[in-house]
């Protein structure tokens, strides 16, 4: 009896302490109630908790998904603008869960956060310091709002053929020259990983008076594990976008905006642009999925996902430096990278020929690939035995004779070219235009954003001269658009 007392007592003592702690997931216990106590639906989403679906989808996707496709104010799931209920809770959580004053949910990618922060934050004719190597929807939010950038070119990692890490005496020298800069807005990490010195990139914002905004859009995981690099929510920034889609274990096109603690932005007409720009009819998977992903990097569970991530990551690190002829990306040549971002190239083939060899010889698909190497996200989900694979893999490659045709064709993906202005974003955007012959282009002023995805940044943007030089990164281009 008294064995049996002791146990009961033990158990509702870990009960207690499992209760106390659990990880709360807001929009995710909403679902699940709404779930578990189904209506009769007489409003969207019109195929009714999946009763009018495509059977062969149905049959992919599993009944119980198209049962959660919903959308806010029903089932009491609350709603996205203004944020009530579950959604508005879930957003608090994760505001503290990254250290930030205030966080939105996005829908339609970073780029939503992006596009809301250009439009409440900027105007026409001001000047923003931006990145040369910025993503492509920086340029479409400016292009809204009529901002004009004053670029900054981040330094070149030639052997690499990539834009490097952001110099805080750039962006003081920038602001020195020019006393009408109102905002600077910066990209880290690069796509490949490499990180700027934020803090010191803030201290300059600070001591000019202006708001420092940062696309972190690939540095969502930061904030939750002590070996990768400080996020810069904590390093001064006063904005930050997060793409948790992208490393973070969410649903794709889900991501974070933040107003950092000490901001004086005006967070207010943030939330009327995203208003502005977001579905009416918001994807309550979707908004989980952010929820989830949160409370996930939070658990024990995540913790221990994220800490096997830069484990894998070292580990695959350390075989590929056993490699020869294989070179990686390292944080050790004057500049510091993400580890879980491994960027690498072989001797004698195009990154192109490379990503082609995994894909089809071995049945391994990486993020992405360059004229000069290929990008290898060490994500969350992947087990130690995917690192055993995948770098016994390239061992193989390594060693081995692939004829490399690539070089012949002379394509280039990653654009290295300062661009040269003759017009504003805007003014070039919404001029007069004309499409022509790529061929013939070559002294015209480009119309259009030119930009592969991935990594979104842009070969042409409206109004920048096209040169020769460009030529090489536009081989699958026929025509373009220019203004007439």
């Amino acid at each position: 009896m008294y064995t049996n007392g002791r146990k009961e007592l033990t158990e509702k003592i870990e009960n207690q302490i499992n209760e106390s702690t659990k990880i709360k997931a807001p929009i995710v216990e909403a679902l699940q109630t709404a779930y578990e106590h189904p209506t009769y639906q007489f409003h969207i989403p019109g195929h009714t908790k999946g009763k009018a679906v495509f059977k062969d989808f149905k049959h992919l996707i599993g009944e119980k998904a198209l049962n959660l496709d919903t959308t806010d104010e029903f089932d009491n799931l609350g709603t996205l603008h203004p944020a009530t209920g579950p959604i508005k809770e879930a957003q608090e959580l994760a505001a503290q869960a990254f250290g930030a004053k205030k966080t939105f949910f996005l829908l339609n990618g970073s780029t939503a956060g992006n596009l809301a922060i250009a439009m409440a934050l900027t105007k026409k004719g001001q000047k923003v310091i931006v990145n040369r190597n910025c993503h492509r929807s920086i340029l479409t939010g400016l292009i809204i709002s009529g901002a004009e950038p004053v670029w900054v070119c981040p330094k070149r990692i030639d052997d690499w053929s990539i834009w490097g890490n952001i110099e805080a005496e750039q962006i003081e020298e920038l602001l020195k020259k020019d006393k009408t800069i109102s905002m600077v807005w910066v990209t880290n990490p690069t796509y490949e990983g490499v990180v700027s010195d934020i803090k010191s990139i803030s201290n300059v914002c600070k001591k000019y008076n202006v708001p420092l905004i940062v696309d972190e859009a690939h540095g969502c995981l930061w904030n939750f594990n002590k070996h990768l690099p400080e996020t810069a929510l904590k390093l001064g920034a006063d904005a930050v976008v997060h793409s948790l889609h992208k490393t973070g274990g969410s649903m794709s096109q889900t991501s974070m905006l933040h107003i950092s603690q000490d901001s004086t932005l005006d967070e207010k007409s943030v939330e009327k642009a995203l208003k502005l720009l977001h579905t009416t009819s918001p994807s309550l998977l979707l908004l989980g999925s952010l929820d989830a992903a949160r409370a996930n990097l939070q658990s024990e569970n995540g913790k221990k996902l994220l800490s096997r991530a830069v484990n894998n990551a070292k580990y695959l690190r350390t075989r590929l430096d056993n490699i020869p002829h294989l070179h990686q990306l390292k944080g050790d040549f004057g500049y510091k990278t993400d580890v879980t971002k491994v960027f690498i190239k072989i001797d004698g083939l195009s990154g192109k020929r490379l990503e082609s060899i995994l894909e089809i010889d071995f049945n391994i698909e990486v993020e992405s690939a360059s004229d000069i190497g290929v990008l290898i996200l060490c994500n969350i989900g992947n087990k130690r035995s995917d690192f055993v694979y995948l770098a016994d893999c390239l061992e193989k490659i390594a060693s081995k004779e692939y004829q490399d045709i690539y070089y012949l064709e002379k394509r280039k993906h990653m654009p290295m070219l300062e661009p040269q202005i003759k017009m504003s974003l805007r003014e070039a955007f919404y001029a007069e235009k004309e499409t022509i012959l790529k061929k013939d282009a070559v002294g015209r002023i480009s119309a259009e954003v030119v930009a592969e995805c991935p990594p979104g940044i842009s070969i042409l943007l409206p109004g920048e001269l096209i040169t020769k030089e460009h030529m090489p990164y536009l081989n699958d281009y026929e025509f373009l658009e220019v203004v007439k």
